[in-house]
């Protein structure tokens, strides 16, 4: 087994195989987390807190399960971490904001309950931009977690998932939960270097998770590989009666059952070509590489025209959140004398002026699009563009008053699941990332697709040089 010497290498599947077969306990490869994380997280700021002592009860209680022959299932033993967005009863979920730094969380969120049910092992909480709003993952008060792939530059880790993207990617977790409303699963993974799954709205519960805009908010995994992605999102899905979105969801589907069966025959749009235009050329490059490679593994990578430039769903989409998340944290963000961060503030404000019939449009023109959209796609198994326009810049080039969320906010507004997956790096050796965007409910195809990409390429394996070997 590649990595063996340090559990915290290891994938996630790699750690599941060598827990069942008894190759690593759990108590072993939690301490190898911890350790990584005690080593690195004063620099790279990945964990707002870390539950040490209880990750190694739990390790010491799943590792005597196991040897007794009482192991609950193939993720037992196996660590986690969580946004901290996801509640955990009696324990401080913040939000990313200093004012909710006593808050304790009243309940168990739906999915921390389903990895306790699997006897994972909670490391602790990753850092995200206050309230969840905003894609560079900045955050004023709580602090910016590090991106490891530049050291001597401060870079965008990208938001709002920012500290599990982080923790994944400098070995501080073999996987982490993030959320995404308009791109904050997938913005991490690709500044990050990692691989995030948007999950359609519904197929994974949101209850106990701290929303931002409640009609366009769904969790998802934040890994290695597309093959851990698909062990996670397997045990996350699933209908609660707590969370009635989910309750209208399709039945769950086993990724595993089409992961490996390969793109020959698949149709792949390539988007269109006005969207090239504010691409840095060593994205677009990549881009263009990675659909040379879906190529010659069988697919056929197609044109098509599309009823919605992207830059229309963008505005579309923040018109959607600023209306739901001023409902929730208006209160706060308009009390001059709440510690709220200078970049959100004016973000979530944007929402005060927005009617109710305002509101109400942008929902009924949601269906509209999303029915011209889905239309265009008819006979396309998934529509390919890159992650983000550009690799991580210097955080403190960054205008606040933008979003980078240019390729993503448009698949959360059409209810679409999609797949960033790392597909290079620029010359600087900065990650670069493939989205894979698939029809509602359709996560099964944006894996195997991401899969097969992963099978014929090597990117998902580079690991920032002194944080990931």
């Amino acid at each position: 087994m590649p990595n063996s010497g340090d559990p915290s290498l290891l994938s996630a599947t790699e750690l599941s195989t060598a827990i069942s077969t008894r190759k690593l306990s759990p108590i072993e490869v939690t301490e190898a987390f911890l350790a990584r994380i005690t080593a690195q997280n004063q620099q790279l700021h990945a964990y707002i807190d870390v539950y040490a002592d209880d990750a190694k009860l739990a390790a010491e209680a799943a590792d005597k399960a196991i040897r007794s022959g009482h192991q609950v299932g193939p993720l037992h033993g196996v660590p986690i971490a969580l946004k901290d967005l996801i509640d955990i009863e009696g324990r401080v979920t913040t939000g990313g904001s200093a004012v909710w730094r006593e808050r304790r969380s009243p309940a168990t969120a739906t999915l921390a309950r389903k990895f306790f049910a699997a006897g994972m092992i909670v490391l602790g909480k990753t850092h995200t931009v206050e309230f969840a709003m905003g894609g560079w993952g900045t955050n004023h008060h709580m602090g910016t977690p590090w991106n490891p792939w530049d050291q001597q530059v401060a870079r965008t880790p990208g938001g709002s998932s920012s500290g599990s993207g982080v923790a994944v990617a400098s070995a501080m977790a073999p996987w982490a939960i993030g959320t995404d409303t308009g791109g904050s699963v997938r913005l991490p993974a690709s500044w990050c270097g990692i691989t995030g799954l948007k999950t359609t709205i519904g197929r994974v519960s949101c209850y106990g998770i701290l929303p931002l805009a409640p009609s366009l908010d769904t969790p998802g995994p934040m890994t290695r590989s597309v093959e851990d992605a698909a062990l996670l999102f397997g045990i996350m899905q699933g209908a609660d009666p707590l969370d009635r979105l989910t309750l209208s969801a399709p039945p769950v589907t086993d990724p595993f059952a089409t992961l490996r069966r390969g793109v020959k025959g698949l149709r792949l749009a390539r988007m269109p070509r006005a969207e090239r235009e504010g691409c840095a050329p060593e994205m677009l490059a990549a881009y263009d590489a990675s659909l040379e490679v879906l190529a010659r593994a069988g697919a056929d990578v197609v044109d098509i025209a599309l009823p919605i430039a992207f830059a229309d769903a963008t505005a579309a989409t923040g018109r959607i959140i600023g209306s739901e998340a001023y409902r929730l944290t208006g209160a706060l963000v308009d009390d001059p004398a709440q510690p709220i961060d200078p970049a959100v503030r004016p973000r979530i404000q944007l929402g005060r002026d927005i009617r109710a019939h305002q509101y109400l449009v942008a929902l009924a023109e949601r269906d509209r699009m999303k029915a011209e959209f889905l239309a265009a796609l008819d006979g396309i198994d998934a529509l390919l563009t890159p992650t983000t326009q550009t690799p991580p810049i210097p955080n403190e080039t960054v205008d606040q008053n933008t979003t980078p969320a240019h390729f993503t906010r448009v698949f959360n507004l059409l209810e679409m699941c999609a797949l960033a997956v790392p597909n290079g790096f620029t010359a600087g050796g900065l990650p670069l990332s493939l989205q894979i965007a698939c029809r509602p409910y359709n996560e099964a195809m944006a894996l195997r697709i991401g899969w097969a990409f992963q099978q014929a390429t090597d990117w998902h394996t580079r690991r920032p040089p002194g944080f990931g070997g």
